[in-house]
């Protein structure tokens, strides 16, 4: 694996994956396709976790989500999102992150699923100089 080679040739503290699924979802559309789409992002995720625990490095994947077109869920739920990737990404994901915009810069980040924090939300901005607590 390639990025095996890198990992031990050069020290790295952090891995990120942006947008984990989308090639999947081009790459095998339709519900024919489903099996084989789960089956091989499970191998993905899969390998970036034994990445993780064999050189120590955090993970950070990045997700895309559609619209909860269950009617009975949007009943329920202020945001009728859902990640796409089905139960596979949810299992093999540690703690889970939403983020979503606020007003203006400022940006809304939920513990959504993890096993050692309360689910909770937390306001922060995007500035031109940077990351920092959310600013009136």
């Amino acid at each position: 694996m390639q990025a095996s080679a890198m990992m031990a040739e050069n020290r790295f503290a952090l891995i990120v994956v942006d947008s984990a699924t989308a090639l999947y979802r081009t790459d095998y559309s339709g519900r024919n396709e489903l099996a084989a789409r789960q089956m091989h992002l499970g191998k993905f995720l899969r390998s970036l976790h034994n990445l993780a625990e064999e050189y120590g490095v955090a993970v950070v994947v990045t997700n895309q989500v559609v619209a909860n077109v269950d009617g009975s869920a949007q009943m329920f739920q202020t945001d009728a999102k859902k990640p796409i990737g089905g139960h596979i990404m949810a299992h093999a994901s540690t703690t889970r992150l939403s983020l979503r915009k606020g007003r203006g810069e400022q940006r809304i980040i939920k513990v959504y699923d993890s096993p050692c924090l309360p689910e909770a939300e937390a306001i922060f901005g995007i500035y031109e100089d940077g990351v920092s607590d959310a600013r009136e």
